[in-house]
């Protein structure tokens, strides 16, 4: 742990003396916002991903920070950002169902992934050897993520290659729900997009749910998340998977 803090403050201030605190753009959520052109804003985000940065992104769920997952020094720089090593997986953002099928071995039909996604799930398979090797290099599981939110796979659609997408915290700590609950990662992020507050309780910052849908016939569940009923009742009672815990 005093390993990882140390790398982690020594990256980090190697990013901070390099540039200044991140911008914040508004996001035309409920017509009042600054920032209202959209299709700007998206290519903003993707300009900046392109150019190795981190940025903030509001999601269906909580708040996530975001790099390219195939560009190896801007996945360094969000592992540092969340004061995370390559031993706990970050999952994938992309922009429609099919993309699931160039990253990972998917063991369900169409159907299924078109009644979870979009939607606040995670699904993990295993990886296919064109994602980069060295993003999650100590597993052969990837989770990938359609979030209900369009921003977000507009810029996983504009980026042409997946989104590394994981919480706007530091690692253990609490999810957020508004960029002001994460302000102290603003010095290392290049860009934050601030669609406003995106839940109003504790239980909106369980985030994603996570299965395990890598083995054939079955799923198990990695983190119950904020549509753990609704989605085991698809998998069992739609589609007869079997649970296994």
């Amino acid at each position: 742990m005093i390993v990882r803090n140390v790398f982690r403050s020594l990256y980090l201030s190697s990013i901070s003396n390099s540039r200044s605190m991140a911008s914040v753009i508004k996001l035309n959520v409920n017509d009042t916002a600054i920032f209202t052109d959209t299709k700007a804003a998206v290519l903003k985000a993707v300009s900046s991903l392109q150019a190795g940065n981190v940025i903030a992104v509001p999601t269906d769920t909580i708040y996530g920070v975001a790099a390219l997952a195939q560009d190896i020094n801007a996945v360094k720089k969000l592992y540092a950002v969340k004061g995370r090593n390559g031993h706990n997986p970050i999952a994938i953002c992309v922009s429609n169902v099919q993309d699931l099928f160039r990253w990972s071995h998917v063991t369900v039909t169409q159907d299924l992934l078109n009644d979870l996604l979009p939607g606040a799930v995670t699904l993990v398979f295993r990886r296919k050897p064109e994602l980069n090797p060295e993003f999650n290099p100590f597993t052969d599981l990837i989770g990938i993520r359609i979030p209900n939110y369009p921003f977000v796979q507009q810029i996983a659609a504009a980026a042409g290659s997946p989104v590394a997408l994981t919480s706007a915290n530091i690692s253990a700590a609490k999810s957020t729900l508004c960029v002001e609950e994460f302000e102290n990662l603003w010095p290392h992020l290049d860009l934050v997009f601030d669609g406003g507050i995106i839940g109003d309780s504790e239980e909106a910052r369980l985030g994603s749910t996570v299965i395990n849908l890598s083995v054939p016939g079955q799923f198990t569940i990695i983190r119950p998340g904020s549509v753990y009923q609704k989605t085991v009742d698809i998998l069992k009672n739609k589609y007869g998977l079997k649970e296994v815990r």
